[in-house]
């Protein structure tokens, strides 16, 4: 019988044979999971020879969910999750109509996962657009929570945009929107204890992984208020690391006080030291650097739209979703579900052609975050083999010369054998 994964003194107690739940997933969902499976299970095997198992507990969400029973998101599958603590799921049917929101959303709410962790990295062998992939290795903490996620949307001449322009008049900028009898708003929270929280996880990420940068990415300095407010609490919440970290508003205050030459040497010792620096830059100009020099960052923290397109743009550069794997995780509780980031592709469901990478990988990190990283390992080895071998499914072996084009199930079946082999 399996048991609980439960938290004891601030960290995961993980019995030999924990109880995962799994979702499935819509459209392509099913077959990737079964493909994935298959990796988990063997990577297990191989690992602990028999004295380590999963056992794996189906929930429902999403269409299969609203088929079933009417609920998109049963009452009975957050309940589960909340119980089991960590748990791993497909891609989702978002519902259309009014009053339904993203099942994605819901959970990240409900669970207050409020880090998404996108690690970024090149599989050599992967095609790519970009001239050197391989300069990409990068670890994205994007707030999951607040910003747009908070879901505070007035439609234009509603009751409530009316009632935000007469506050906005009464504040004195009203004459800031420009068509205001036409406007629609949101409201964007951003928060202390949010960017706190977020930026700490990000530290501490790269402080265990030896990683040298932690970079702040945020647009304050046209939003002042909210992303410089990340901006600044995230640097408060740096230097609570004391002398593990070394920041960009430290550097300042030396060359304001001391001068440049000052500033440079307490930086070049703080690498010396591999002190982590944290620095920031603006979004923007992110974009542009994340392709120019992606070598000169290794921790992004940023916030919940920035994230958004900042993770999927990196991914593009190394092989794009279809590979890029993803956590939603609570540092604090140690809640988590991990995912595949990209959609049900109804379209070939029930075809057996498409990409479980993205699937197989969050699953690696999800036994690394429990603490089985001797699986998380064979299956990043074994991935990167098949990958390096050319045996890729259909996306990759459109534009790979000369590949051994695999169904979902085969890749699946091909991953888990090259585990065996190691």
């Amino acid at each position: 019988m399996g048991k609980q994964i439960q938290v004891v003194a601030g960290e995961l107690l993980v019995p030999d044979k924990p109880i995962i739940p799994f979702i499935a997933g819509d459209g392509i969902g099913p077959e990737i999971w079964v493909a994935a499976k298959t990796v988990f299970d063997a990577a297990v095997k191989k690992a602990y020879a028999g004295k380590k198992e999963v056992e794996w507990l189906p929930l429902l969400a999403g269409q299969a969910a609203f088929d079933k029973t009417k609920q998109w998101l049963p009452t009975e599958t957050l309940d589960a999750l909340k119980k089991y603590l960590v748990g791993i799921k497909g891609p989702l049917t978002t519902p259309i109509g009014k009053g339904h929101r993203s099942i994605n959303v819901t959970l990240r709410q409900e669970l207050d996962l409020f880090a998404c962790f996108r690690p970024v990295k090149y599989y050599p062998g992967t095609p790519s657009p970009v001239k050197e992939p391989e300069k990409v290795n990068l670890a994205i903490f994007r707030e999951n929570t607040e910003d747009i996620y908070a879901g505070i949307d007035f439609a234009a001449q509603s009751a409530g945009a009316k009632e935000l322009l007469s506050l906005l008049d009464k504040y004195g900028e009203a004459k800031k929107v420009r068509f205001p009898e036409t406007t629609a708003y949101a409201i964007k929270p951003v928060s202390s204890e949010g960017s706190k929280r977020l930026v700490q996880a990000a530290i501490t990420y790269a402080l265990e992984h030896n990683l040298k940068t932690v970079t702040l990415v945020h647009k304050g300095n046209i939003m002042k208020k909210t992303e410089g407010g990340f901006k600044n609490w995230g640097y408060e919440k740096a230097e609570e690391f004391g002398d593990a970290v070394f920041t960009w508003n430290q550097y300042e205050k030396i060359k304001e006080k001391q001068g440049k030459t000052v500033a440079d040497a307490a930086l070049n010792k703080a690498q010396e030291e591999k002190r982590v620096i944290v620095n920031d830059v603006i979004t923007d100009n992110f974009f542009q650097q994340a392709l120019l020099h992606p070598e000169n960052y290794s921790v992004i923290a940023t916030m919940n739209l920035n994230g958004d397109y900042i993770s999927d743009a990196l991914a593009a550069q190394v092989g794009g979703i279809g590979i890029a794997p993803g956590a939603n995780i609570n540092y604090q509780s140690k809640q988590a579900i991990f995912e595949a980031t990209h959609g049900t592709a109804p379209q070939f469901a029930g075809q057996n052609k498409l990409n479980p990478t993205s699937m197989i990988l969050s699953g690696a990190m999800m036994f690394d975050y429990i603490g089985w990283n001797e699986v998380a390992q064979l299956i990043e080895q074994a991935i990167a083999k098949a990958i390096a071998t050319h045996h890729v499914t259909m996306d990759f072996a459109q534009v790979i010369p000369q590949a051994t084009e695999l169904s979902t199930s085969a890749f699946g079946d091909y991953v888990a054998t090259l585990i065996e082999q190691i």
